[in-house]
């Protein structure tokens, strides 16, 4: 029979040991002890550590990601040259932020749907909605690709005439952007980080410098259209594989039935989140956009090195959000206000300590490896430290713009990043002709930090929690 727990024992008599113990036991060894704290992590079941553990993959393969990612811009700038890798970037930013567009918010609104469908056992509604928003998302971002190719043949004669073909390419990735999108939502709602990130992040990365790479080796020309084709192409192949390894996962997970298509409500709830998507992704890109316009390829590429190499403390963010988004739904169903400001407050210091340390490595040896894209890419570390403060001030906050529109404040979200986006475009229409890539990265932190402190604003006044680093987790009444 075991014995029964300590707790529950009445305390020995004096002078009495305490049965089931050596007399004079000795304290643990710092050996015994590090062994037992690992054993209580590695067994620990509560959300906090489920939540660390997927953002912990999810940071993992960023990292990974953003050094292959390093490895890839350094070859491809060497490859092509700064002139060609500047049009490069600035193509491929746009099929980013229209890409991140295209499925109409979707994605994002997979946070509320699969846990909401799920903790109410509507396994219809769910089957509908996994099956259904793929297939709408990639309908809506053909007619959004469709829509691009029609702006680029319009305004051809105002656009730089080096980019027109490029930009045509661009919106063929579209239709299959709004795909990878959604599918890597329901891969992340399901605990899939590896599904859901390494197919774009990892595989097609390592497609587009392999093929540059044979280009460059047998000869072939290795300018701006060459590298969006491969673009195209390699997104298009990692994404269909991963649509066929997703639909087998989820055959294990969901089991079959009858599927409900509720596009009215669907659609309700994501397009206020595209909004406010569309102004942060506005907010992020205009700079290098901007920058095209006004200053030459070459300086595009240097900007572009300098804050492709900062990105890396971005990825912390992006990993906590991805891991815990969801979970501000489930508690917020649940009523449990306490749990959800805890939790959290949680999630803030799981992402502004560790972007610290990260911001501070990557500046600390941000020269030499701005040296590894060739010449005068080293007058870019300044912009380094400019968007380091930008980023940094959104660490300390938090995912609460993910907070803010879970709970049900996707307009006043939406506001804070129009008036971040104005800032920023305002900003840097007048500092980029005086100041080029510096004036742009001034315009972006100072942006960055405005939003952070209006999302502050927002979350105490509407919801009254303090999403600060800094202060008390508790809500207000």
């Amino acid at each position: 029979m075991a014995l029964p727990s300590y707790a529950n024992r009445l305390p020995p008599a004096p002078g009495e040991p305490v049965r089931g113990e050596p007399d004079d036991a000795a304290p643990a060894s710092p050996a015994a002890r590090l062994i037992a704290r690992v054993k209580a992590i590695l067994t620990d079941k509560s959300d906090s550590r489920l939540a660390q553990r997927v953002a912990g993959k999810v940071f993992l393969v960023r990292v990974a990601s953003a050094l292959l990612a390093l490895v890839s811009q350094v070859l491809l700038a060497r490859f092509m040259g700064a002139y060609e890798f500047g049009i490069y970037i600035y193509v491929w930013t746009w099929v980013l932020m229209m890409g991140a567009l295209s499925d109409v918010g979707l994605s994002s609104a997979r946070r509320r749907f699969i846990p909401e469908y799920t903790a109410f056992k509507t396994l219809d509604h769910l089957r509908g909605f996994i099956s259904g928003s793929r297939w709408l998302a990639f309908a809506l971002a053909t007619a959004i690709g469709a829509v691009g190719a029609l702006g680029v043949w319009l305004l051809q004669d105002y656009v730089n005439h080096y980019t027109v073909i490029p930009l045509y390419l661009a919106c063929l990735s579209i239709p299959v952007y709004g795909l990878v999108q959604i599918q890597a939502g329901i891969a992340q709602s399901y605990d899939w980080p590896n599904l859901a990130l390494m197919p774009f992040y990892i595989w097609r990365q390592l497609a587009i410098t392999v093929f540059m790479g044979g280009a460059w080796f047998l000869g072939a020309p290795t300018d701006a259209v060459t590298a969006m084709i491969v673009a195209v192409a390699t997104t298009w192949l990692v994404t269909i594989g991963q649509l066929f390894v997703l639909d087998r996962r989820l055959e294990r997970k969901v089991e079959p039935g009858p599927k409900r298509y509720a596009v009215k409500t669907w659609l309700a709830t994501s397009l206020p989140i595209f909004v406010v998507e569309g102004f942060y992704l506005l907010l992020t890109y205009v700079d290098i956009l901007l920058l095209e316009q006004m200053r030459s390829p070459d300086e595009v590429a240097v900007y572009y090195a300098g804050a492709r190499l900062l990105a890396i403390v971005a990825f912390v963010y992006f990993a906590i959000a991805g891991a815990t988004t969801h979970k501000f739904t489930q508690y917020h169903v649940a009523g449990d206000k306490a749990r959800l400001a805890t939790f959290f407050k949680e999630t803030t210091r799981w992402t502004f300590w560790p972007s610290l340390a990260v911001c501070t490595v990557i500046l600390a040896f941000g020269y030499p490896l701005l040296g590894l894209f060739g010449p005068n890419f080293g007058e870019g570390y300044v912009v380094m430290f400019i968007l380091a403060v930008g980023m940094l001030a959104r660490a300390a906050v938090g995912p609460a713009e993910r907070l803010l529109n879970m709970l049900g404040e996707r307009v006043r979200c939406a506001s804070v990043y129009a008036i971040a986006f104005a800032i920023n475009l305002t900003l840097c229409l007048i500092l980029i002709p005086r100041f080029g890539i510096e004036g742009a990265a001034i315009a972006t932190s100072t942006a960055l930090v405005a939003e952070s402190i209006m999302l502050y604003g927002l979350a105490k006044r509407r919801l009254g929690f303090h999403v600060f680093i800094v202060g008390s987790s508790k809500p207000s009444p």
